[in-house]
């Protein structure tokens, strides 16, 4: 085993291979609409059977897996209309959070936010898709977190890990990371000023250029149409 590997093990295996799982899907590592053989990562993460099972299970119930009977696991693909539907309560729920934190922003948040953003800024210009997922979701849970509701933040969590594989291939493309940045940059820019209102339409509108451009991935023939 890696030590990178090693070095995230937590205290139990079923923790571990959920983690270890959470991340290959989130990431793109195990791509949307595989098949999970259990045998392989049991042995990839020196596990038996059962915690896997159970990893397993927790992630079907988080919608990050799909189960078939008598063919085992899936990797769950995202129909254009669920995308909708898991932006769309983000926008509900982030908007409340981003609200909050506006208002409280705690000492230190916009420094954080700002170093998280040449995090974001790094990434892009290497064309990193990988680390440009990864800052970009820590700038936004920065921002999140500031809120100070924790259980909030969590079912926000939740809605962006169903969401993260289609994420990376927003990235991929050049245009897309700088769009990004930018957006990221006029965010800021409103938080200096105070500014929730703006705040709150610079996100909403970040949002909005993800779920264009990852409609053209899931229906690039037009399909099932367009909703608001």
């Amino acid at each position: 085993m890696s030590s990178a590997v090693q070095k995230r093990r937590p205290q139990t295996a079923q923790q571990f291979v959920l983690e270890e799982l959470r991340r290959a899907i989130t990431t793109g590592e195990l791509k949307p609409g595989g098949q999970i053989v259990q045998e392989a990562l049991a042995a990839r993460f020196e596990v038996s059977r059962v915690p896997l099972r159970e990893a397993l299970k927790a992630l079907e119930a988080e919608g990050l897996v799909v189960h078939h009977i008598h063919r085992g696991y899936f990797v769950a693909e995202l129909s254009l209309a669920d995308l909708e539907e898991i932006y769309r309560i983000r926008e509900l729920l982030e908007t409340e959070a981003v609200r909050l934190a506006v208002r409280r922003l705690p000492d230190g948040t916009l420094a954080a936010l700002e170093r998280v953003q040449d995090e974001v800024e790094r990434a892009a210009d290497a064309g990193d898709v990988p680390g440009m997922a990864a800052a970009n979701r820590r700038f936004h849970f920065t921002l999140v977190e500031a809120s100070g509701m924790p259980r909030l933040v969590r079912l926000i969590a939740t809605l962006w890990d169903s969401t993260d594989a289609y994420r990376s291939l927003y990235y991929a493309d050049t245009p897309h990371r700088e769009q990004a940045v930018d957006e990221h940059r006029a965010v800021l820019a409103a938080l200096r000023r105070n500014d929730e209102d703006t705040v709150v339409r610079r996100l909403d509108a970040h949002r909005a250029h993800a779920v264009a451009a990852l409609r053209q991935v899931l229906d690039p023939d037009g399909a099932n149409g367009h909703r608001g």
